[in-house]
């Protein structure tokens, strides 16, 4: 079931109401939560003009430490629509809109949307390594490539992707696609054993030698899929994420680069359940 406009403002009509989530979140319902200066419990109450709780021997307790939010002198409530419409969308959310729809100025809306890329990316790692069938293969996006069908990567980003067959995916910057490079990743996020599958790119072709069983489909000779061996799974993904960058943000410098990978790959990973994917966000704090 989808998580309407409306239902968010009815939940979070106001900074007050968001704070109270957040603490909640945090430290449990302020009638029930303990002190953690005194130890006191149910003494805790909102101060009237700060974000932050009290408790009778004086101690504050601010719930946006350690949050996106934290120093943060936008809205709170600005936050959270923020956050739902980062996961309420399909090709993310520029800093324009977020001006527009924010009254936010663009310097405010660039950070809040980069904050909000990192904590969606770090909710998201779970730290479980991919296991079953799992297809990889390295994409450039930016500059010009070097030659009709080379994969030269001058003014481009290298992005290595790995992706569990109807699972989870994972991607990395990296600074290009030699083995020296990939297959150290491969080992880090890939189970030992597991079937990779893969085109027939140089850097993948030593890997039955690394304790995983590996099958190839040769792009080059016109061959997409063989016996169930392919990569369509990840080239979908691959055009999703260039699409959303073309039509959406225009540009992505490499320097920037993982933050929007990361939250391409939170929207990807809970496709199955997007009516969750703000409450996740929320429960994560």
């Amino acid at each position: 079931m989808t998580y309407t406009i409306l239902q968010f403002m009815k939940q979070f009509p106001d900074d007050d109401s968001c704070l109270e989530h957040l603490f909640i979140t945090k430290f449990g319902h302020p009638n029930d939560a303990h002190c953690t200066k005194c130890g006191e419990v149910g003494k805790l109450r909102k101060l009237t003009n700060m974000p932050a709780y009290t408790c009778n021997c004086g101690h504050h307790i601010h719930p946006m430490k350690d949050t996106p939010f934290e120093r943060s002198r936008t809205p709170l409530q600005k936050w959270f629509y923020a956050l739902y419409l980062f996961t309420t969308t399909r090709h993310g959310v520029s800093a324009k809109e977020l001006q527009r729809q924010l009254g936010v100025t663009y310097k405010c809306a660039w950070r809040i949307g980069h904050e909000i890329r990192k904590y969606m990316a770090d909710t998201d790692n779970d730290g479980n390594k991919l296991n079953g069938i799992v297809e990889v293969d390295e994409t450039y996006i930016g500059g010009k490539r070097a030659g009709k069908r080379g994969r030269g990567a001058d003014g481009k980003t290298v992005i290595f992707e790995m992706l569990k067959r109807d699972g989870n995916v994972i991607t990395k910057v990296v600074e290009d696609a030699k083995t020296k490079t990939l297959q150290p990743l491969i080992q880090q996020n890939i189970e030992a054993g597991t079937e990779i599958q893969s085109d027939e790119w140089f850097a993948y072709r030593t890997l039955n030698q690394q304790g995983y069983t590996h099958q190839t489909v040769e792009h080059g000779k016109g061959e997409f899929a063989k016996n169930g061996v392919h990569v369509n799974a990840l080239e979908g993904f691959w055009l999703h994420i260039k699409r959303g960058i073309r039509g959406t943000h225009i540009h992505v410098s490499k320097k920037h680069m993982s933050k929007y990978l990361g939250e391409f790959e939170y929207r990807y990973n809970m496709r199955k359940t997007p009516e969750l994917m703000f409450n996740r966000l929320l429960a994560s704090f």
